[in-house]
């Protein structure tokens, strides 16, 4: 009889020590590495936008500094006028001050005010004034004298006096805007009332108005200037 033959297949063992697939933390490597450049690449794109915002707010705060600075310039020729840059504020001084418990202007003051404001729209409808400003504030103060709601009316008045002023028909006084200037204060102009709630040293400087100059975000998109009837601005009623 022929005995059994038996033949060793080292095949299993040679796969052992050879493995076709790769291992578990060679897997575990290269997904890392495929985690870390996408988080490499994100960074990279956040970072970008980052700059990007900063360079456009610097910009911004710039070019509005620039427009600040036309203003300053131009109040140099007005004496009594001063601008709060960090306020961003036209401050008339003792050229816009009123009576106690009066929301007039003398003709002198009315006169002043509004030869300033033609300078303020001549920067508002340069490049840079059209890309930023956004609207010019007219505000009334009242001194601490008297109760807080007869102040707060008065102040209201006040503001409202400076749209009188600069929107006044030719008789009405010697410096007149012209229709185009007076179409660009109906744009740009409100008016607020505040009371006594920033009051000055003295009673006179409380009684006063100023010009606050808002402007554009960065990224903010200009509305549309809506289809108003132009001209016909009417006449003072206070």
């Amino acid at each position: 009889m022929f005995g059994k033959i038996f033949v060793i297949n080292n095949r299993n063992k040679e796969e052992g020590e050879r493995p076709f697939w790769i291992s578990f933390a060679d897997l575990m490597s290269a997904l890392m590495v495929l985690f870390l450049m996408a988080m490499s690449v994100a960074l990279l794109a956040v970072t970008k936008d980052v700059s990007e915002t900063d360079r456009l707010k610097a910009q911004r705060e710039h070019e509005i500094d620039q427009l600040l600075i036309k203003i300053e310039k131009a109040a140099e020729a007005y004496p009594g006028i001063s601008i709060d840059r960090n306020r961003n504020v036209i401050d008339f001084g003792d050229r816009a001050h009123f009576e106690t418990g009066s929301s007039q202007l003398s003709p002198e003051k009315a006169q002043y005010l509004s030869r300033f404001v033609s300078e303020v729209l001549l920067v508002a409808r340069d490049e840079l004034g059209q890309k930023w400003v956004k609207r010019i504030v007219a505000e009334g103060f009242a001194d601490q004298r008297g109760d807080y709601l007869l102040n707060l009316n008065l102040s209201l008045q006040r503001s409202q006096r400076v749209l009188c002023v600069l929107l006044a028909p030719t008789a009405a006084q010697q410096h007149v805007l012209s229709p185009a200037e007076q179409e660009q204060v109906r744009d740009l102009f409100l008016v607020g009332g505040y009371s006594f709630n920033s009051a000055k040293a003295s009673l006179e400087a409380s009684r006063r108005i100023e010009l606050r100059l808002e402007f554009y975000g960065a990224d903010e998109i200009h509305p549309e200037r809506g289809s108003i009837q132009r001209g016909n601005f009417g006449t003072c009623r206070i």
